[in-house]
């Protein structure tokens, strides 16, 4: 083998890393002393730490748990808040932006400033905040903290900058919107009310002013009772009472009339010529009852009282108001009232709030409506009120990534440029129809398509079985693609044995997937222990699914002799029924949880399910859940493992090629001294294909038992208790059964995080007790990952020789790969790269047949070769470099349509493209070097030698979740995420650490279960139960961020209010002006009190609020703009002038003409 010569100085620098044992290399940057220096390598890095930036980038999906809903009509963008303190801004697609309050208070009311570029919150602390919207990224200006009063109610007047505030108190308070400082002018409850009535009327639940008059506003309040006070006289105009309580008021555009939704269901209108009652009750959804009584109802919790210009009835719109007798069996509903006509909509959620869209700013116009914006719990939906079956506009935003729980997820950048169209053009056809054919209303901001985009897809498994696959390219997410895979199973019946178990269960909950993109072969991998092949094709076809049952299950205290193993194959035929009296002989057993489908499935375009693989029942005890998967379409092989052992299956063949126990890989190679188990005599033997081991010691009255999560806890964090249990002979007199450690007859998900054998990587499904399973969903799972952290710190011992963990050494990953299986070898060879929950690593190499022909016929033959490599904690990643430093890529087929119509004159064969290290490099020589990393150290290898040439303990406090090695800036560096909420990135092969910030102080599990990196500097997680974030560790990524950002605000100009015309303009009463400043202002009304609110000023300052922008570019762009539409206005105003000075002359003439014809008549003669 060649020298390497090193380039780059530094290389050699010492991490803060410690010091490995000697077995396991040395601190990184420092040789071993059997291995080449790293002096000797010849790789010049090109990463540094100025390359390495943490940026949120994008959220995508519906609000997670929404409080309120706010429309700007003017700009149409539309924002919602929700019960963490987020704020979602939406407008066109592209156009989504989400904030964050930092006190993480619920955000009670949104107020739009119409057409200025901001935005009022109100949140549950009590706080007002002013957010800017004329930047990319919004920022608070002021915020406004109440001290003494509860804040219940806000409302915001159109073009006025005065806020009025209601509070729990009944009092209304106004404050600047230009200073966020309260006014002096308050109105106080006991001067709203009057002076006989004791009763305190409640909080303010209701606040707007007059469409007729803005001198005059209605306050209204809990109890009942609405009054009209006149600004300007600081007093109450009139008083109305109500037996029920008021939740919404709303005005008649004239301003003659309102109405009132109440508790009890009921819509009363009233008109200001007689408030001493209603003009109207209604109970919308109420019956009268044979003896006179109403019908209890629901209360109506909002109503919008709408008029339009195309018909003389009003729309009435409201939520809730059905009848407690009928709303027991229906769901949530939002009535439409038109003329005669009522329409009700039901919902799939409860309803949070409803926006009525309407043409006009203006209140005291004809409001035309046009859509009703609904926001549920768990959806939001658009209605077109402007055709009578009102149908919903079809949603642009991803809002449907929770139709099922998430339960894991892909990231893949640099994907070819041909598969996002073609999964488009498939998924289009899975469309729903009967959408409104009108454009989405919420047609906002500005965005156009960044420079640096390339194709990008997320996927998502769920837990119905589905999967789903998202376009991601350029910050945005459009769903391309959606897979069910419950359709390759029958359906479980009620009482169908083990099906039947499961009816209620997730049985088809996908657990992880495996997709390569260039031969577009997809595995997915579900909770009751299957693995589906699926291949592509855009024609459909009628398939026979292969199916195949493994048997990968320890027996306890059998004598396996070679002989009987050879009798007893792991992998059963399901046509060759086992004998009676055979350990896997009962009702359950050697049957797999779900049943393929026996008949040919026609299946349309799309991903076609190919081959079923299945563990088996053993013993009464389901199987265990698996926990590595890789495939490879080149070598035409799948692999997956759990805490039992390794399955290979040749799926060009149909055929499992091995099943082995984790034990028996290791062949004489064991790196462990383990107690001596009695009996076992198949310790050493390495031909034996299948390993039956220990995995029920205690009888199941001592499992049921052990079912207190707290116990559990106290166990795990016990040192004492668990390296006693460790340590004891499974042969011997076992301890109390709450000693035991079982993960199997553990609570989920305390399985998942307890067990010392287990993965250490955050598995989404939990496997528990008995035959039946439950799925541990990270919707339902709690932030408690200190414990684990505790548990795994003091459970994982450095010190493992002699610490007896024989069984449930899980198989953690899995990589197949061009490699050396050998020390002596001198050419690369298929490999299969296995890491275990130990931290060894274990290499198979493959003898694969290489003509096509004999690939179809001839047996593949693979066998552990007794190479063992070791590291600190469960293996999570592998990854290969030439001795160049590029990555190598995995082999893989070219794509071609199982189905697609045959060419006679070419034979269809398969195209390989095939990246061994001897290939990719000719100047650096043979070898390459392996990347392997561990959830508390990594370590750089030099193949075929297996020298460690770097090592870098990562963590010794926390664990590692999830490691990636990741292309970034034309190079390759190792990207870690820690359970203690590190983002840390090391360079390769050195493993100098480049970046380590603390991204999220607290990790909860669904975090830690969906956290993944990628190509590009980019990452994605699962941030609630409802959405996913993206972000960025590139800084070259985080620098253009803001153009591939849309903007939220796009210079408008503002509409012209309508011309009442000379006679209505006259009588209707709004002849005098209102000014605002005169009343509110500091001069008229004076200070408030410094101890009622206190002002806390934004970042940025209130002369930035119109000025601040993306960049230069943006100031230019705006000030152009500002430029056209004041030349335009001042064009408009001389063509006005011009006409009012002709009219004004016409007139004149007119005036002149009459005066001379009437000028000597009489009075009488006129």
């Amino acid at each position: 083998m060649k020298k390497f010569r090193k380039v780059l100085d530094g290389l050699s620098s010492s991490s803060p890393g410690g010091v490995a044992s000697p077995s396991c290399g040395s601190a990184a940057g420092t040789p071993t002393a059997h291995a080449p220096t790293p002096q000797d390598i010849h790789v010049q890095e090109t990463l540094v730490s100025e390359n390495f930036q943490i940026c949120k980038t994008v959220r995508h999906g519906f609000p997670y748990q929404p409080t309120c809903l706010a429309f700007d009509p003017v700009q149409k963008i539309l924002a919602i808040g929700s019960r963490t303190g987020g704020i979602r801004i939406l407008g066109r697609p592209g156009v989504d932006c989400y904030s964050q309050h930092e006190s993480g208070a619920a955000v009670l009311q949104l107020q739009f400033l119409i057409n200025e570029g901001a935005l009022v919150t109100a949140c549950a602390d009590d706080t007002l905040h002013l957010w800017n919207l004329r930047q990319r990224r919004p920022a608070i200006l002021h915020s406004l903290k109440f001290n003494r009063e509860r804040i219940t109610f806000c409302h915001l007047p159109f073009q006025s900058k005065w806020l009025y505030v209601g509070t729990e108190r009944g009092n209304t308070h106004i404050v600047n919107i230009e200073s966020f400082v309260l006014s002096g002018y308050v109105i106080m409850w006991n001067k709203a009310i009057e002076l006989a009535t004791k009763a305190h009327p409640g909080p303010v639940v209701h606040l707007s002013d007059s469409p007729k008059d803005e001198g005059k506003l209605l306050i209204g309040f809990e109890s009942g009772t609405v009054v009209q006070w006149d600004l300007r006289a600081k007093k109450v105009d009139f008083r109305i009472y109500y037996d029920e309580a008021i939740h919404s008021v709303s005005w008649h555009h004239e301003g003659k009339q309102f109405m009132c939704s109440h508790s009890d269901g009921s819509l009363t209108m009233w008109n200001l010529r007689n408030t001493a009652r209603p003009i109207q009750i209604t109970y919308p959804h109420g019956k009268i009852l044979k003896d006179g009584r109403k019908e209890s109802c629901k209360p109506i919790l909002k109503v919008e009282y709408k008029t339009s210009r195309n018909s003389s009835e009003p729309y009435v719109i409201f939520s809730g108001g059905l009848s407690y007798d009928k709303s027991g069996g229906r769901r949530p509903t939002l009535t439409i009232m038109h003329g005669k006509a009522i329409t009700v909509l039901e919902m799939d959620h409860p309803i949070v709030e409803f926006l009525v869209l309407c043409d006009t700013p203006y209140s005291n116009e004809v409001q035309d409506p046009y859509a009703v914006v609904v926001l549920l719990e768990k959806d939001f939906i658009v209605v077109d009120l402007t055709q009578s079956n009102f149908p919903i506009f079809e949603n642009p935003y991803p809002m449907d990534i929770h139709e099922s729980p998430v339960t894991c997820t892909a990231y893949f950048a640099e994907c070819p440029p041909d598969i996002i169209p073609i999964l488009y053009s498939i998924g289009a056809k899975q469309k729903k129809t009967g959408y409104s054919h009108k454009e989405w209303p919420v047609s906002g901001g500005t965005w156009t398509l960044g420079s640096q985009t390339y194709p990008e897809i997320i996927v998502t498994g769920h837990a119905d079985g589905t999967v789903k696959f998202w376009d991601a390219s350029a910050i945005t997410l459009q769903m391309l693609y959606k897979l069910k895979t419950s359709k390759v199973f029958e359906k479980p019946k009620a009482g169908d044995g083990r099906a039947g178990e499961l009816v209620e269960e997730d049985p088809y909950a996908v657990q992880m997937v495996s997709w390569c993109p260039h031969s577009r072969l997809f595995c997915v991998v579900g909770i009751s222990s299957h693995v589906i092949l699926y291949r592509f094709s855009k024609h459909d076809a009628n398939t026979q699914i292969v199916s195949l049952e493994v048997r990968l299950q320890f027996d306890s205290e059998d004598v396996i002799s070679p002989s009987e193993a050879e009798n007893n194959p792991c992998f059963s035929d399901p046509s060759s029924p086992q004998p009676p009296g055979s350990p896997g002989s009962g009702t359950q057993d050697s049957l797999p949880c779900l049943k393929v489908k026996s008949r040919p499935v026609r299946m349309p375009p799309g991903y076609q399910a190919e081959m079923v693989v299945q563990l088996q029942w053993v013993d009464g005890e389901p199987p265990q859940q698996i926990t590595s998967l890789d495939i490879n379409s080149a070598y035409g092989l799948l692999a997956f493992g759990n805490c039992n052992g390794l399955t290979v299956v040749d799926f060009l063949q149909k055929t499992i090629l091995m099943c082995m126990g984790t034990l028996d890989l290791y062949g004489a190679a064991d790196p462990y001294q383990r107690l001596t188990r009695s009996p076992r005599k198949n310790r050493q033997s390495t031909s034996d294909f299948c390993m039956r081991g220990l995995s029920h010691f205690y009888s199941d009255s001592k499992k049921r038992i052990r079912t207190s999560y707290q116990s559990l806890t106290e166990l795990s964090d016990n040192q004492v208790s668990m390296d006693m249990e460790r340590s004891k002979s499974p042969t011997s007199v076992p301890y109390p059964s709450s000693l035991h450690y079982d993960p199997r007859s553990m609570p989920e998900p305390v399985a998942s995080l307890r067990a010392s054998h287990c993965s250490p990587v955050f598995y989404l499904l939990d496997n528990v007790k008995g035959p039946g399973r439950k799925l541990s969903l990270p919707t339902d799972l709690k932030t408690d990952l200190e414990s684990r952290e505790n548990s795994f710190s003091r459970s994982r011992s450095s010190s493992v020789s002699s610490i007896d963990r024989d069984t449930k050494e899980s198989v953690t990953t899995l990589q197949f790969g061009e490699s050396y299986g050998r020390k002596g070898d001198a050419l690369p060879t298929a490999c299969l790269w296995v890491g275990t929950s130990l931290g060894v690593v274990l290499l198979l190499p493959i003898s694969i047949p290489t003509e096509e022909e004999e690939r179809m016929e001839e047996p593949i033959t693979m066998g552990p070769s007794g190479t063992v490599l070791m590291l600190k904690g469960s293996v999570l990643r592998f990854a290969f470099l030439d001795c160049g430093g590029a990555l190598i890529q995995s082999p893989y087929e070219v794509w071609r349509d199982p189905n697609g119509p045959e060419d006679p004159d070419r034979t269809r064969r398969r195209k390989l493209i095939n990246f061994s290290p001897s290939s990719s490099q000719e100047a650096c020589g043979d070898g390459h070097l392996a990347v392997v990393c561990s959830e508390k150290q990594a370590k750089v290898i030099l193949m075929p030698t297996q020298a460690v040439l770097f090592t870098h303990n990562i963590t010794e406090s926390s664990f590692l979740l999830r490691a990636d090695v990741v292309s970034v800036c034309n190079s390759v560096c190792l990207a870690c995420f820690c359970a203690n909420g590190h983002i840390m990135t090391l360079s390769l092969p050195s493993l100098r650490p480049l970046m380590d910030i603390n991204y999220l102080p607290l990790t909860d599990l669904r975090i830690a279960r969906t956290f993944v990196f990628t190509n590009g500097g980019q990452a994605l997680y699962l941030s609630s139960p409802t959405e996913i974030q993206r972000l960025t560790y590139s800084q070259e990524m985080t620098d253009n961020l803001q153009d591939m950002l849309g903007e939220l605000f796009t210079p408008i100009e503002t509409p012209e209010a309508q011309n009442k015309g000379f006679l209505k303009g006259f009588f209707g009463g709004n002849a005098q002006t209102f000014d605002r400043e005169e009343l509110f202002g500091e001069a008229a009304a004076g200070k408030a009190s410094r101890s009622l609110a206190q002002h806390i000023p934004g970042p940025m300052g209130l002369e930035n609020m119109k000025a601040a922008a993306g960049g230069v570019v943006g100031d230019l762009a705006r000030a152009r703009i500002a430029l056209d539409q004041r030349g335009e206005r001042l064009g408009e105003l001389e063509e006005r002038t011009a006409l009012m000075m002709n009219s004004a002359e016409t007139f004149s003439t007119h005036a002149h003409q009459v005066m001379l014809k009437h000028k000597d008549k009489k009075w009488y003669q006129l």
